[in-house]
């Protein structure tokens, strides 16, 4: 009786016993520091069935393939080839995945790539590709994953695209593809990311997407020219973890139906022409860890239910035309880092609770009409390094607190109406580059100590009542 002997293992080379002897099936070399350019001998593997030579730092051209019918992984990603793509991969028949992503290849994407019609993975990602998508990827009816973004991609989208009824995950981001978003890609039932942002797409948010495309869990289409307004039906995508549409042209009101994404965690609508209050059922998105919408024509308050919030890391409401006061709520939001509310006609005093955000990084509430005084409790913001609360009408002292604030880089308290002296705590401020105290009615002496910041390259204490000498 033979028995057959199993495949030899050594050092991330694999051989089989097809006929006489063995031969090399499976070369993994990856993340192993090898160098230069990849040898031509590999053609002559030609029972090979896997080769992984990924994250090294070969360079020079690709190995010639041709020769590799039986190849199915191919990846040379992340390593710094320069080559065109051949058209002889179109003998290596039996690929199923090619990844040859984060390199520096260029030229175009031939058309014979959509004779392997066995692909369930196409990555091409990073890189320098130019050209246009070929509708001959359409033929790819296996195919799950599809990466060509950042290229130098130019053209339409390929409505053949919509016969890939296996794909799960296309990303077309960072290149120059133009036209709209064709409607065959509602075919794609089994789509999870739909990555596009960063080209120059126009046409309208396509209106049915939230029925059509029931598993997206990704939509990203950000900075192209999109039109139009957000449809209702969005709020369909109930599995979406991830809706960025910012900068676009997308105008209308932000639909309520959205509090139906209850896996969101990133919103971003900033820099587009919204208008309309910020709808309070907003605050339901429970594992919403970004939130941005500024940029806008957004009206109305600010929500007090967006304090439920509890994930929410970043909250971006800057340059709207909101009014009344900031929510006491929002001190309950204790992972946030970034609260940019600038340029957003808000009044009313600042919550003394946003002393509760113990994570938060930067605060910019300039250039509003808020009144009052700064609250002593921003004293204990003890990771903020950017302090913005320029612009406004605040007024009372600067709290000796805020020399508490260790982590501080950037402090403009600038055109306000603050009185009394410059607490001599600031001194404190160690981290300290710039600070602005302009335009106020501070008085009596410059502290002395403000001369030990050795980091600060930047003061401004003109347009004040400070007398004394200059330290």
């Amino acid at each position: 009786m033979e028995h057959k002997q199993p495949p030899v293992q050594l050092g991330g080379v694999t051989c089989g016993r097809p006929h006489r002897g063995r031969v090399i099936t499976s070369l993994g070399l990856a993340g192993q520091g090898l160098e230069g350019e990849i040898t031509s001998s590999l053609e002559n593997l030609t029972f090979l069935r896997t080769l992984n030579l990924s994250e090294n730092s070969f360079s020079g051209r690709l190995p010639p393939l041709g020769r590799l019918g039986k190849l199915e992984v191919l990846d040379l990603s992340r390593n710094s080839l320069r080559d065109a793509i051949p058209d002889g991969i179109a003998n290596c028949s039996s690929l199923r995945i090619l990844d040859l992503s984060d390199n520096s290849l260029v030229g175009e994407l031939h058309l014979k790539l959509g004779l392997i019609s066995d692909f369930s993975v196409l990555n091409l990602y990073q890189n320098r590709l130019t050209g246009t998508i070929p509708p001959s990827l359409g033929n790819m009816t296996h195919l799950e994953e599809l990466y060509l973004g950042n290229n130098s991609l130019s053209g339409s989208i390929p409505a053949e695209l919509g016969k890939l009824s296996n794909l799960s995950i296309l990303f077309l981001d960072k290149n120059s593809l133009s036209g709209g978003i064709p409607q065959s890609l509602l075919n794609l039932s089994s789509l999870r990311h739909l990555v596009l942002g960063h080209n120059k797409l126009g046409g309208v948010l396509l209106p049915n997407i939230g029925d059509a495309l029931p598993n997206l869990r990704w939509l990203i289409l950000h900075d192209n020219s999109l039109v139009g307004e957000l449809h209702p039906k969005l709020g369909l995508l109930s599995g979406l973890s991830a809706l960025d549409l910012h900068g676009n042209r997308l105008r209308g009101t932000i639909p309520p139906s959205l509090d139906n994404m209850t896996h969101l965690k990133v919103l971003g609508l900033e820099n587009n022409s919204l208008s309309g209050s910020i709808p309070a059922e907003l605050g339901k998105l429970s594992n919403l860890s970004i939130l941005s919408l500024g940029k806008n024509r957004l009206s109305g308050g600010i929500p007090r239910y967006l304090g439920n919030l509890q994930q929410l890391r970043w909250m971006e409401l800057d340059n709207n035309n909101l009014r009344g006061k900031i929510p006491v709520t929002l001190g309950n939001l204790q992972q946030l880092r970034l609260m940019d509310f600038s340029h957003s006609n808000l009044s009313g005093k600042i919550p003394r609770t946003l002393g509760n955000l113990q994570q938060l990084i930067m605060m910019n509430l300039s250039n509003n009409n808020l009144r009052g005084k700064i609250p002593v409790t921003l004293g204990n913001l003890q990771q903020l390094t950017l302090m913005d609360l320029s612009h406004n009408n605040l007024s009372g002292k600067i709290p000796r607190t805020l020399g508490n604030l260790q982590q501080l880089m950037w402090m403009d308290l600038n055109n306000n109406n603050l009185r009394g002296k410059i607490p001599r705590t600031l001194g404190n401020l160690q981290q300290l580059s710039s600070m602005d105290l302009s335009h106020n009615n501070l008085e009596g002496d410059i502290p002395s100590n403000l001369g030990d910041l050795g980091l600060l390259y930047h003061l401004d204490l003109s347009d004040n009542k400070l007398k004394g000498i200059i330290p």
